[in-house]
């Protein structure tokens, strides 16, 4: 492991220089290139700069053990700079874990209003907003897309884009099903009242670019029909073409060269191929909402937001925090990073699981 880090700390280094070099500053794209896979090396390579001067600390309390002058201090020390060292090794391997191709794309989230009627509606409505505070808090951009109201003030369902640095990766946990426990206002017998909304996090689709194989296309070329008019009946100037793996014809005959409807009728059949990829970009995205979210149900739920007792609990990961106002308000880091911290090392740990199944 220690090569492998030596080997990304010189890479860092390399882009470091390269951020003081006049050509690459020159260079606006090659210049945020540079400066974003520096950022993202960073974190790893302090946590091994600092590995590594824990290491030889402990290396060097271990030679005094043999010192009798230096001995106690040494053993003192000790305990305390093995357990940094354990800590820190730990935190390594999390940030050699391969990254999620997904994690620096923008997302689409989605709040939709689960069980529990008008309070769902309402809750639905408080858990869109903790989002995009969380956004503003985050300085990302949220660009509301669309969503549907309901009569109580809440809302049945809201689709928001959401971009920055790491977006995906800082919410890619929040899918699923939040519970909300509280007494309604309209609750004269101080009933409390559990609901429940669904939230989907989507990595956004990069825009889909048609390249068409001309090699896929067969062209036809036959005489316009119609009234017509001057050559228009006279010449094959008409286009037919199609597109062989996918099965899409068009036709064009509006111009009298050939030669321009065919060009027409390629413009045709690649917005006629986007679509179809638009689509299937859409379809796969349902799959995906309805994997992440379930059915709604209460007991399908990752956390709760109990109001009457001012706690909030993620099941997953078993961690409690107060101050619901806060949280409501978009103060959700401490959660957040603790939900990756928990998935980080679950992650690990099946890693260092695969070659002991291999080996069985």
């Amino acid at each position: 492991m220690d090569d492998k880090l030596q080997e990304i700390e010189q890479r860092f280094e390399r882009l470091t220089a390269d951020l003081g070099n006049p050509g690459v500053i020159a260079d606006r794209a090659r210049f945020q290139q540079v400066a974003k896979e520096r950022s993202q090396l960073e974190p790893l390579i302090e946590a091994f700069r600092d590995y590594r001067r824990v290491k030889r600390n402990v290396a060097d309390n271990e030679a005094l053990l043999e010192d009798p002058e230096m001995r106690d201090l040494a053993r003192e020390e000790l305990p305390q700079l093995i357990a940094q060292r354990e800590e820190l090794l730990g935190k390594l391997k999390i940030l050699l874990l391969p990254r999620d191709k997904n994690d620096e794309r923008d997302v689409i989230l989605e709040v939709r209003a689960g069980a529990g009627g008008d309070e769902a509606g309402l809750f639905a409505a408080e858990l869109l907003r903790m989002y995009l505070r969380y956004a503003e808090r985050k300085g990302w951009k949220a660009t509301l897309m669309d969503s549907s109201d309901n009569a109580s003030g809440g809302i049945k369902d809201a689709n928001v884009t959401i971009s920055g640095e790491s977006v995906f990766a800082m919410l890619k946990h929040e899918s699923g099903v939040h519970r909300f426990q509280r007494v309604p206002a309209t609750e004269a017998q101080g009933r409390i009242h559990t609901s429940t909304a669904t939230v989907a996090v989507m990595p956004e689709a990069e825009e889909v670019d048609i390249q068409i194989n001309p090699a896929d296309i067969q062209m036809d070329v036959m005489r316009s029909t119609g009234a017509g008019g001057q050559s228009v009946n006279t010449t094959d100037s008409a286009v037919r073409l199609t597109h062989k793996p996918s099965g899409v014809i068009v036709k064009c005959q509006q111009e009298k060269s050939q030669l321009k409807n065919r060009a027409m009728a390629l413009r045709m059949l690649r917005s006629r191929l986007y679509e179809m990829e638009i689509e299937k970009v859409r379809l796969e995205r349902e799959i995906s909402r309805r994997g992440q979210v379930g059915t709604g149900d209460r007991s399908e739920k990752i956390r709760t937001y109990n109001f009457p007792q001012d706690r909030l609990t993620d099941h997953r990961i078993g961690l409690t925090r107060h101050n619901l106002a806060a949280v409501m308000d978009g103060d959700v880091e401490d959660m957040v990073n603790a939900c990756r911290t928990w998935f980080q090392a679950e992650a690990l740990r099946q890693q260092q699981e695969k070659p002991l199944q291999a080996a069985q």
